[in-house]
């Protein structure tokens, strides 16, 4: 029990970690989330920062899901649980992060770390929909959304114990809930598309 116990802490403080915010400051000595959309994400990070940073933020904070979810099988004496909800904790500390008042990312590139754990084809699959999305429509939330619908559905679909795919059900749920915004942006067609907007001029989250 203790064991479990600090390894979905440490998974909480791993996802706190936001490379986002870091190499703003690193790079240019700004807070990321006063420019662009606000978000401290990968996407974010493309607007503000360019290219090279955006990579090196998407497969670290990809890596601190992944991570996140081993320790979880490493201390979770075999109780599938628990690499959820390390996985779970990754997620919220990007969202939440302890270290930077709580204001963090919406978690997809972390999302998708964790769920590669879980269960690869499946989130391969789901990840490359959404990648083929946003190619042709150049809006990364839409990509993002339909990520988090498919999660779960292909999660069932591949046979995944229940404690995955009910993780990637709250995932799914949790991606929604925070791009609530976007949903408007989108219905409204005032949404960002991918390349779209000014370095430097803060859009709204």
């Amino acid at each position: 029990m203790f064991t479990s116990i600090v390894a979905i802490v440490l998974g909480y403080l791993l996802g706190s970690i936001s490379f986002s915010i870091l190499f703003a400051l690193w790079l240019k000595k700004i807070d990321i989330r006063q420019y662009g959309s606000g978000n401290a994400g990968a996407t974010n990070t493309l607007r503000v920062l360019g290219k090279g940073p955006a990579l090196c933020v998407f497969l670290l904070d990809f890596a601190k899901g992944s991570l996140a979810v081993g320790i979880g099988y490493w201390l979770g004496n075999d109780n599938n649980w628990i690499p959820v909800i390390c996985g779970l904790a990754a997620i919220a500390g990007h969202n939440w992060p302890i270290f930077f008042r709580f204001k963090g990312g919406k978690g997809i590139a972390t999302t998708v770390g964790a769920l590669a754990i879980w269960g690869f084809v499946p989130t391969l699959i789901a990840g490359l929909t959404a990648i083929a999305i946003i190619a042709l429509s150049r809006y990364v939330s839409l990509g993002s959304l339909v990520l988090a619908v498919l999660l779960p559905v292909l999660f069932a679909v591949f046979g995944k114990d229940a404690p995955f795919v009910w993780g990637a059900s709250f995932v799914g749920a949790i991606a929604i809930l925070r791009h609530r915004k976007n949903i408007v942006k989108l219905m409204n067609g005032t949404e960002n598309k991918l390349g779209s907007g000014k370095k430097g001029v803060r859009h709204g989250a």
